[in-house]
């Protein structure tokens, strides 16, 4: 090989290298763990719906349209949010409030995403679209713009738009918005006080040099510690009252009791003994539980 040839190469090596940076910075923006976590509970509310009549074909267009629309919105969430982010020190190694992304890039990122997400699910189903639109609304305009810095309540929207994608599936797969589906869309509602406020709990000073409004900040960590136990609690009826209503196989029902009385039983450990490594435990224990929950109700569809 003559030496002339090592200067191309070089070059396609830095191009592949900056490609590949760019991706992975991108990949960081769509936060991958909790994006994923939404496209399983949409695929566990459509398999609940269909049983044996599983449509590969509109499995994956659920599940495309959902990750573009989901994640090209938790981007546009990342813009928005890049000021506050750069207070935290949780968050201040992002792309965006490191400088690595410019905020220009990522609106335009996750409006391309959100809208192509949005167009392949009105395609796909009017009912389906609508749904994935509303998730979308109640996500990046009315909590992340409207209510995140105003209110410690914004969790609810929050809780209303990640329950959004399993009412999608379930509509898509039934072809109506029914007592199942909304059971289900609720048991994610009230998942989230677990999920966030055991957070919260843990980065107090962060979210307080941030300025946002938490219930540790407002209400206190005692009156958050029972509310995340009354969530926890209603989380798991709401998901034993779906799968009783969808007629789960009786080892799937037994699966999502047995899930549940664990999830209890550290909710209630961290409720009487409130340490920092039970909370944090809880925080990971609340998000196994719902994935868990989420694959079982798949599972028992199908």
């Amino acid at each position: 090989m003559s030496t002339a040839a090592y200067p191309v190469t070089t070059r396609r090596q830095n191009w592949f290298s900056l490609v590949w940076t760019r991706f992975w910075l991108y990949w960081v923006l769509i936060k991958d763990l909790q994006t994923g976590l939404l496209l399983v509970t949409a695929a566990a509310g459509y398999a609940s719906g269909c049983c044996t009549n599983l449509n590969p074909t509109c499995m994956l267009g659920l599940m495309g349209s959902l990750f573009f629309a989901t994640a090209g919105c938790t981007v546009l969430n990342m813009a928005f949010d890049r000021d506050i982010d750069a207070l935290m020190l949780r968050t201040a190694h992002r792309p965006l409030p490191a400088g690595k992304i410019s905020a220009r890039e990522a609106w335009i990122l996750g409006g391309l995403m959100t809208a192509l997400g949005l167009i392949w699910a009105l395609a796909l189903d009017t009912l389906f679209g609508a749904m994935v639109a509303i998730g979308v609304v109640l996500n990046a305009l009315v909590y992340t713009i409207w209510l995140k810095r105003r209110t410690p309540f914004a969790i609810i929207i929050g809780g209303m738009a990640g329950g959004m994608p399993v009412l999608a599936g379930r509509a898509l797969a039934s072809g109506q918005v029914d007592l199942t589906g909304l059971l289900m869309a609720l048991g994610v509602l009230v998942w989230i006080p677990t999920h966030i406020m055991t957070f919260t709990i843990k980065y107090q000073e962060d979210y307080a040099r941030a300025g946002i409004p938490t219930f540790p900040k407002v209400y206190g960590v005692q009156v958050t510690r029972w509310i995340i136990a009354a969530s926890s609690l209603l989380v798991v009826v709401l998901m034993q009252g779906a799968a009783y209503r969808i007629g789960v196989p009786e080892g799937t029902f037994s699966g999502l009791a047995i899930l549940g009385g664990a999830m209890l039983g550290l909710t209630a450990l961290a409720l009487l003994r409130p340490t920092r490594a039970l909370n944090f435990a809880l925080y990971k224990g609340a998000s196994i539980y719902m994935l868990l929950a989420m694959i079982l109700f798949v599972a028992g569809g199908l």
